[in-house]
């Protein structure tokens, strides 16, 4: 997966000691996405903009806050977070790499 033209930040946005990882960029039309990786572990994360999750590596289980069940992903893996919301992800072993794309 590639995006060109972007603007890319340098800067990390660095969670969970470390355990998740992303970079933005800012594609040519404005739109935002980051890039990341996850190490093994469990993580919430709550959403303000709606979010599309894009798995690129790896494997993940992930459960949507109000949801009650977790679904498995693996690369090619799409999943949508409301606005306003959050969910859980677990990576088991190894690393998952993701795109998130924030959505009007």
């Amino acid at each position: 997966m590639e995006f060109s033209p972007v603007t890319a930040h340098a800067l990390a946005n660095v969670y969970f000691e470390g355990r998740v990882v992303s970079h933005t960029i800012i594609l040519a039309d404005g739109h935002k996405k980051t890039l990341g990786i996850i190490f093994p572990g469990e993580f919430h994360f709550s959403t303000k903009a709606a979010e599309r999750m894009q798995i690129t590596a790896g494997d993940c289980r992930v459960m949507l806050d109000g949801s009650g069940t977790s679904e498995a992903f693996s690369e090619g893996g799409v999943f949508d977070v409301a606005e306003n919301s959050g969910f859980t992800i677990e990576v088991s072993e190894g690393t998952c790499q993701y795109v998130c794309s924030f959505l009007p």
